[in-house]
């Protein structure tokens, strides 16, 4: 009898539950740490902002002489941002542009927009309370708080946090080693005539991209020959100075499927049947002290079980500590599918412009075209049915790729 198929979180745990993450570090420039991820906490080493400031163009006042919401003070000196202004006397106030320093003795400005400037003085129409527009020392960030914990991953956004704070570089784990190749014998390179019976190699695009996406290093392998020899010599190059190796096609137990022999040949492998569709079949094992995990061959197959079950992987192994699944989001079904599958679909849909979701019409395992389409997927679980107008799970291809 052959064992259930497992769900796609039974199979996703016993991935996330064998990961290894690296602990190699080095030091890097803040400005090239895009995609890296921190290997330790990382401290604010100042007040952010340093000092009070303006967060607006205008007039820095002491709130008291401006009571009477219709007030003319001498206009006494100019702050631009960058130099540091004299204490404000009492009846005058300062020119004061963003990004500023509070003069000692003001404790509010006010909009430029509330005021009208005449030769050396400013009439104030409004009445600021204390504190307005100013941001305060430390607002931000308190000088020694941790700002970003080991195993964050900096994006964008954690890159000009630690800017802002002066940390030019931080400490990183190093980055994860990845080798590629890909089996079949009918495979074909674009810019090569096609034999009769050949494809061209989509797999190799796919996956490369998204390993480049995920701030991989990687060997790829290209297309290696449909015998038992060539799959397990590469299998041993691959092993050497790598964490992980993919594979695309070759995980069934056909005749020409050479997968399965050379990795147990080579190491130790799991052979599991999901219930996802498409996909199915993925291998999962190690080679040489490299993990391994065979993709299928089907193009959109292997491209949807990447997203699924290698990004969350490979995330771990870089060293993520945080949640390494994608978000979903509930939105309208604007298509049907009265048939229920017994396995958990991954329907390729875009967002209309009615902001509901529409079903690309054909969504075969080969049909590459519906993920270009797309802008995502639809995580229908198993024996459910959608009907127009029900709220599904929507996960988009932005929560998938990175």
């Amino acid at each position: 009898m052959k064992p259930p198929m497992l769900s796609v979180r039974e199979a996703l745990n016993l991935l996330l539950d064998a990961a290894r993450p690296v602990t190699d570090t080095e030091r890097v420039d803040t400005l090239a740490a895009n995609g890296r991820v921190l290997a330790e906490d990382q401290l604010a080493t100042l007040d952010v902002p340093c000092a009070d400031n303006t967060q607006m163009d205008g007039y820095a006042v002491r709130a008291q002489d401006c009571e009477s919401g219709s007030a003319t003070l001498r206009v006494s000196q100019r702050i631009p941002a960058g130099t540091v202004g004299q204490a404000l006397e009492a009846g005058s106030a300062a020119r004061i542009f963003t990004g500023a320093l509070i003069p000692p003795g003001a404790d509010a400005v006010v909009m430029q927009e509330q005021c009208e400037a005449v030769g050396d003085s400013v009439t104030v129409r409004h009445a600021p309370r204390a504190g307005e527009w100013i941001r305060r020392q430390g607002e931000d960030v308190a000088k020694g708080a941790v700002i970003l914990p080991a195993g964050t991953r900096l994006r964008s956004q954690e890159l000009g946090l630690a800017a802002s704070v002066g940390l030019a570089a931080v400490p990183v784990l190093r980055r994860l080693r990845v080798a590629v190749f890909f089996t079949g014998d009918e495979l074909a390179m674009p810019g090569e005539p096609l034999k009769p019976g050949a494809i061209y190699n989509s797999n190799r695009f796919t996956l490369r991209g998204l390993l480049e996406n995920l701030g991989c290093e990687f060997t790829d392998y290209g297309i290696v020959p449909d015998t038992l020899d060539a799959t397990r010599a590469t299998l041993r190059k691959a092993a050497a100075g790598h964490d992980l190796i993919i594979t695309s096609g070759g995980v069934s137990v056909g005749e020409e499927d050479h997968i399965k022999p050379a990795v147990e040949a080579e190491g130790r492998l799991n052979m599991w049947q999901i219930a996802v569709k498409p996909g199915k079949p993925l291998a999962f094992g190690e080679v040489g002290g490299a993990f391994f995990i065979g993709l299928p061959g089907n193009p959109v197959s292997s491209f949807i079980t990447f997203l699924l079950f290698v990004r969350p992987f490979l995330l771990r192994l870089q060293g993520v500590t945080g949640p390494v699944e994608p978000r979903g989001y509930s939105l309208r079904a604007d298509f049907a599918l009265p048939k229920a599958d017994r396995r958990n679909e991954f329907l390729r849909v875009r967002v209309n412009a009615a902001g509901g979701l529409d079903l690309f019409p054909n969504q075969g395992s080969g049909v590459l075209t519906s993920t270009v389409w797309g802008d995502g997927l639809v995580d229908n679980p198993p024996g459910q049915a959608i009907a127009e107008g029900d709220l599904v799970r929507f996960i988009p291809f932005a929560e998938l790729q990175h």
